[in-house]
């Protein structure tokens, strides 16, 4: 295979493309979005991966950095099949950025716009994925508001969705309304163009969007100016006449304007077992020739840098290394060769001048094979010990007599009462054996469970929150609960998920199978965990771990929400709490 990189997908450095980002040396440019810049990168052990930089405009926004802070923190828990997973990230330096597993193949919108529409089979594997992607993305609680085929990548074994759940982010920000644009106006929902709600059901909207797409090679509302597609969306109906006949269902369904009429991620892969003549299996001949050609061509990655940046004039650029992972005489870890690291004037490092590693990973004192240093190393004498002198015969007379006297003193410490309390007799039946002074056994030393107490019929007011150390556990009306400090809350959103969530900002949720019954081991052994459910997910009945940052854990029970008579809104729990059963956790 020819080696050489394709200059139109691997762009140069500019001028003003930073040469080290977190400690990652950048070798080239992948694209340009409404929110950042990609980077193509290589970690320590020369794995490519992609790292988008935040622009300043978002950077600048504080609303905008504590939005992406979290919407990184849900990402980081998607690893599905069908995703691209973030690799590591920084959401504190003074310019944001995130990286992600790197997928060697053309955007959906590049391969329509090279070869046109893909077949029947192709957008059948491809609608699976997407369904299989999206059921994972929402599952993290995750809405990706900004679904359309430049965010979908066709990989050699199926399709991959990336960039989920960062346009939240954008959205809270005042720029999308000043001319930086996030979403793509011809793949919005109806509810999403006209008023700027934001549900789970949004993405099936883009799902079969991008099922059209595929199969016309055209958008189904057509193209021209945002306003007049968006116009479209809300009032007319699509253009669905290019659309194969075995498809239309499942597009139709999807393209519903009511949120609440369009099926679900399992009726859509369901639909699409329905329509394929054969049971769909993604594998290495899912794509027409033509496109698998495009990713043979992304598999001819330029080389990594062969030699340092250079040292910066002055004090480095905020996206020269990001002040969250730096650490006092750090090194470059086990780089591949080649692997360059990035410069900092203010470091010392014997050997490796300026040299800070790609953070996630262990220091090593030698420079990877390659490294061509800009100065002689500095070589340090190895430090050896004092020679000590052999111990005389003396010593080991000296150790038995202090042996002896330790255990006599053990049995007449054994022989005496204990005055520690009225319970001593109980706590130390037994532990004089082998204890040499009472000292508790390792039984005695783990933590004991504590006893359940049970609260019946607590209702917690949408924008309410509670602590499970409360006693009782009062909900009371937070500021905001979605970044408040409560253990449970309940919140209803049009911006967010459809209907209502419960959630936990202090802590983690785990929605418990019908099979499963809520106890503090069951919670306990559980490795799932979210920090938001939607209220659909729940009936009568339906069992919740809340495992609260503090140490507490409980066993939420769901017993409905108000209904439509009802002056206010709120759902109804029942709690049994263990307080205090494991050890808090630092924030």
């Amino acid at each position: 295979m020819n080696n050489t990189p394709s200059a139109n997908l691997f762009q140069p450095l500019g001028e003003g493309d930073p040469a080290v980002v977190g400690g990652y040396r950048l070798v080239a440019v992948l694209g340009t979005g409404g929110m950042g810049k990609v980077y193509l990168t290589y970690t320590p052990g020369g794995r490519p991966i992609a790292l988008k930089v935040i622009r300043p405009e978002f950077s600048e926004d504080p609303e905008f950095r504590r939005r992406f802070k979290q919407e990184v923190h849900a990402a980081q828990r998607v690893q599905g099949l069908y995703t691209a997973p973030v690799i590591d990230s920084d959401t504190d330096g003074s310019q944001p950025w995130l990286a992600t597993a790197y997928v060697p193949g053309p955007s959906l919108s590049h391969a329509v716009a090279q070869h046109g529409g893909l077949p029947l089979r192709s957008v059948l594997l491809l609608a699976v994925g997407v369904a299989e992607a999206l059921h994972v993305i929402h599952g993290a609680g995750i809405v990706h508001r900004d679904l359309k085929p430049a965010n979908v990548l066709l990989a050699s074994d199926g399709p991959r969705v990336i960039d989920f759940g960062i346009a939240r982010a954008a959205d809270a920000t005042s720029l999308t309304g000043t001319g930086v644009s996030v979403g793509t106006p011809a793949f919005m929902a109806p509810e999403q163009a006209s008023a700027g709600t934001v549900t789970a059901a949004t993405d099936i909207f883009a799902l079969g969007q991008i099922a059209a797409f595929a199969a016309m090679g055209a958008p189904a509302y057509g193209e021209g100016s945002s306003h007049a597609v968006l116009y479209r969306i809300v009032h007319e109906d699509p253009d669905l006449s290019r659309v194969p006949a075995e498809l239309l269902p499942l597009v139709t369904r999807c393209l519903t304007r009511d949120p609440a009429g369009r099926p679900t991620l399992t009726e859509i892969i369901e639909l699409c077992h329905e329509i394929s003549p054969a049971a769909p299996r993604q594998g290495e001949d899912w794509l027409p020739q033509a496109v698998a050609g495009s990713i043979t061509e992304r598999l001819r990655l330029p080389e990594p840098a062969k030699t340092p940046p250079p040292l910066p004039a002055a004090a480095p650029t905020p996206t020269q290394f990001s002040p969250q992972h730096q650490a006092p005489d750090a090194v470059n870890p086990y780089a591949p060769t080649g692997f360059a690291a990035p410069t900092a004037p203010t470091r010392s490092v014997p050997g490796v001048p300026g040299a800070v590693p790609p953070p996630g990973y262990p220091t090593h004192p030698t420079p990877a094979p390659g490294y061509q240093h800009t100065a002689p190393p500095v070589i340090h004498a190895p430090y050896v010990p004092p020679r000590q002198p052999k111990p005389k015969r003396t010593g080991l007379i000296v150790a038995g007599a202090i042996v002896g006297t330790l255990v006599v003193l053990g049995v007449i410490g054994s022989l005496l009462p204990d005055d520690s309390g009225k319970d001593s007799g109980a706590k130390s039946s037994g532990g004089s054996s082998g204890s040499g002074g009472g000292e508790p056994s390792g039984a005695d030393q783990k933590r004991a469970d504590p006893k359940p107490v049970s609260y019946k019929g607590i209702d917690v007011t949408t924008g309410y929150e509670l602590l499970l150390a409360g006693s009782p556990p009062r909900p009371t009306e937070a500021q905001d609960v979605l970044y408040g400090n409560g253990d449970f809350y309940y919140y209803i959103s049009t911006g967010v998920f459809e209907g209502s969530t419960v959630g936990s900002t202090n802590g983690k949720l785990i929605l418990l199978n019908n099979s499963q019954k809520g106890s503090l081991e069951t919670c306990r052994a559980e490795t799932r965990f979210t920090e938001q459910i939607t209220l659909d997910q729940l009936t009568n009945g339906s069992e919740m771990c809340v495992i609260s940052d503090a140490g507490h854990i409980a066993v939420a029970t769901y017993r409905g929400k108000s209904g439509a008579s009802d002056p206010g809104q709120y759902v109804t729990i029942d709690l049994r709490i263990w307080r205090n059963a494991e050890e808090p956790k630092d924030n």
